[in-house]
Formats: structure tokens, sequence, C-alpha cells
């Protein structure tokens, strides 16, 4: 009875929603809010790639917390910032979802890992990791194809 209890608690710990865990963790004043941001410019064989959908999240151990969605521009410029609550350090990480070079049904995929050293304290951040311009027609460590994003 005790582990089928334990098994409900923890089950409804991880399917719980981050509204109601951004409550729950300020009622009982765990964590700090961290904040961080991500710019760049993403190109495609010299172009501007534009409408490049970017999600920065929070990874996480079981499963990784969007914190914000965004898309390029008309000259694949981009900015996402996001911010959470946790405990310990933040662990925030870019992905970026296109179709340079790539005629598939799903999205390519690679993770861009911000380091902490633009990790603060607080909703905004205060400095903000500039990634540069990349060219997706090039491979990057990690891409992938992802039809779930």
């Amino acid at each position: 009875m005790v582990i089928r209890l334990a098994i409900v608690f923890v089950l409804t710990f991880v399917s719980c929603q981050e509204e109601n865990d951004i409550a729950a963790k300020n009622i009982l004043g765990i964590g700090r809010m961290q904040a961080v941001a991500v710019s760049g410019r993403l190109i495609c064989n010299g172009r501007p790639a534009t409408n490049v959908k970017l999600k920065l999240y929070e990874n996480e151990i079981l499963f990784d917390r969007l914190m914000e969605e965004s898309r390029t521009d008309s000259n694949g410029q981009f900015r996402v910032s996001g911010s959470k609550r946790e405990i310990s350090r933040i662990d925030p990480k870019l992905n970026i979802y296109h179709k340079c070079n790539y005629n598939g049904l799903c999205y390519k995929k690679f993770t861009i890992k911000i380091p902490k050293d633009y990790i603060n304290n607080g909703r905004e951040a205060d400095r903000t990791y500039d990634i540069g311009t990349l060219n997706l027609a090039n491979q990057y460590p990690g891409q992938s194809t992802d039809c779930i994003n």
C-alpha cells in the first residue's frame, strides 16, 4: 500500500503542469527565479533563414521544460529569453528546427547549450548569449531529424 501511494505521488508530481509547479514553489519559497537570453542569425546557403522555429528549454531529468518559443525574422535574426524557478542552477539549451537543404516531412534539429555564465537571478536576463551567424547548411554535432516539435 505504501509503495502504491509513493508511485501515485511521484506520477502526480511528474505530471504536474508548469503553472502549478511554479505556484507550489512560490508558496513553499523553494528555489530562485533565474533567467537567460540567446540571440543570433541563421542563414541557409548565404540567404537569411526566415521563419525557423527556435525553442529555449530548461534541461530536466525526465522532461525538458519549454521556457520560450520563437521564430527567426525576415533577416534570419532572433532573440529568445526565458526564466524558470529552480532550486539548483538552470541548465538551458536552444533547439533549432529547420529545413535548410532538406525536403523531408520532418525537421532537422540541433541543440546549442547555453554557458552557465549567461544565467542570472531574476525574471529578466542581464546578458544575452550571442551565437553569431550560423549556416544551417552545415552539419552540427548531435543533429538529428525531429517530427514532433
